[in-house]
């Protein structure tokens, strides 16, 4: 009898490390399972997202030759016809009385001011010019076409020892900052406009603040916030984080840093035309 119940004892104590063997060996089954479908659905993540940054570079860089080329054609046939149009009336102004030519003449140097208008947007449009003149040097031209215009008035301010931030960059820089403008012009109907550069050595920052009428951001559809989400994703492209804040009647500011010691998500001279 007593043998038996060792038998007995045996058999439970086997079972029990059998059921406890077959345990684990589940748990482990199903960590690793857990784990390589962690893997899994991370690797896809990565691809989405490799897949939507390869998409929007391609966009943008679609925008950046059309922009070149618009570009091009203000400056070389645009402005051309319109000098043509003003030698001729320089031509017939002779054969005018005075009261006529005065008219004459006055409708010349409309002609005349918008031939500057067009070049300097035409400049504006331009990746060429923007990466020879550089960020700063490029908005102040800005600033002083803008506020001649009358249509906002632009402030400016640069602080810190300016320093290069890879004409990539500083043009993905100026386009958030035309895709800013053009939302406070249009939708925003703000009378100023605050631009401010903030150099250090360990990182940069650019604000943009307006004093429109402002909006709540969580009440924006897809129509209505395209113009922000195009900034946001340019910051993206370049590793830069793009922080947009506003309220009714409060204006609206746009927050943007970016440390100038990582490396470009483009590399120079990747496109001659790269993405803006």
């Amino acid at each position: 009898m007593l043998f038996k119940d060792e038998e007995v004892i045996l058999i439970i104590i086997a079972g029990t490390a059998l059921l406890l063997l077959l345990g684990f060996f589940m748990v482990g089954f199903l960590l690793m399972f857990q784990k390589k479908q962690n893997k899994n659905a991370m690797e896809k993540a990565e691809l989405k997202s490799a897949f939507k940054q390869e998409l929007l570079k391609t966009r943008l860089e679609i925008q950046e030759e059309t922009l070149n080329y618009v570009s091009r054609e203000m400056h070389d046939n645009i402005t051309q016809v319109l000098s043509f149009v003003k030698l001729n009336l320089g031509l017939l102004g002779s054969k005018l009385n005075d009261p006529e030519k005065t008219k004459l003449n006055d409708n010349r140097e409309l002609i005349a001011q918008t031939i500057t208008d067009l070049r300097n947007l035409s400049k504006s449009l331009s990746f060429e010019h923007i990466s020879a003149l550089g960020l700063v040097k490029t908005l102040e031209m800005e600033a002083i076409r803008i506020n001649k215009s009358g249509l906002i008035n632009m402030d400016l301010v640069v602080e810190g020892d300016v320093y290069s931030l890879g004409e990539q960059r500083e043009l993905v820089l100026f386009r958030i900052f035309q895709e800013a403008l053009n939302n406070a012009l249009k939708h925003a109907d703000a009378a100023n406009i605050k631009i401010g550069l903030y150099y250090n050595t360990q990182m940069f920052n650019l604000t943009i603040e307006d004093d429109g009428v402002g909006f709540q951001p969580e009440l924006l559809d897809d129509k209505s916030g395209s113009g922000l989400r195009n900034m946001t994703n340019r910051a993206s492209l370049i590793g830069a984080e793009a922080v947009i804040g506003s309220s009714p009647k409060k204006g609206c500011t746009i927050k943007l840093s970016l440390n100038p010691l990582l490396q470009e998500i483009y590399a120079n001279g990747t496109h001659s035309n790269s993405p803006g």
